[in-house]
């Protein structure tokens, strides 16, 4: 399958819910959004059957997401009914971490590859300010086990906001010197009412390389995965 550019599409995203266990300043409301009752949203056994059809037309990697899907109840046998699909190469997750910890290592046992873990600051203060939600310690424990049971990689999002994380955009980079993992820093993206913010906090992405920079020289390299994205690594040894 190619789309009318003659690039092969190869890579599937199922968002599992609209729902949220943390309340991101730049993602929604302090109070959430409504959420969508069950029967507006596709059950398990229809997204089994969408990706099967995928398969059929390409699809070779699925990406796990919502709203934060490890908030919704039988996500690791949906799981392991995507893993038992022939033809699907690769299921990853993006997560916030903070129900991770107790779950990662049945959830790679039923068959997930590899996972995003959003990760924005990492203060305890500044955490809570971003998500309304005093939840780091969880969110950390989450990527300490992902590492522990082999998820591969592991992948920090981190999204950049200007005035409040571009200080500490070098240490974040820096947690892939002392630990196998990859940072990713993302713009942030003006959706909702509260546009206004979203321009204000905008830290475009050559300031973030230059930042990012002031740890070390980049070198370009390259990781596993379907995203768009410019990837740098420090020098090491």
């Amino acid at each position: 399958m190619h789309d009318r550019f003659g690039r092969q599409i190869n890579y599937l995203r199922i968002s599992v819910t609209d729902r949220c266990n943390l309340r991101c300043v730049y993602c929604m409301p302090a109070k959430g959004v409504p959420s969508k009752p069950h029967g507006e949203i596709l059950s398990y056994e229809e997204m089994v059957i969408l990706v099967t059809a995928g398969v059929k037309s390409g699809i070779r990697h699925v990406r796990i997401t919502g709203g934060e899907p490890l908030v919704r109840e039988g996500l690791i046998d949906f799981i392991r009914r995507l893993k038992g699909i022939p033809g699907i190469k690769e299921l990853a997750l993006t997560t916030n971490g903070i129900l991770l910890a107790p779950l990662a290592a049945e959830l790679k046992a039923v068959g997930l590859d590899r996972v995003n873990i959003s990760l924005d600051t990492l203060e305890r203060d500044k955490f809570a300010a971003i998500t309304r939600r005093d939840r780091l310690k969880e969110a950390w424990q989450g990527i300490e086990a992902a590492l522990a049971i082999g998820l591969d990689p592991v992948k920090i999002n981190t999204v950049a906001l200007k005035g409040v994380n571009e200080d500490e955009l070098v240490s974040i980079a820096k947690l892939t010197l002392a630990y196998p993992l990859h940072v990713r820093f993302i713009e942030v993206m003006p959706l909702g009412s509260d546009v206004g913010w979203a321009r204000q906090h905008t830290l475009p992405l050559p300031k973030i390389k230059a930042k990012v920079e002031g740890a070390g020289k980049l070198f370009p390299t390259s990781v596993p995965g379907a995203g768009p994205a410019q990837v740098f690594c420090y020098r090491q040894g």
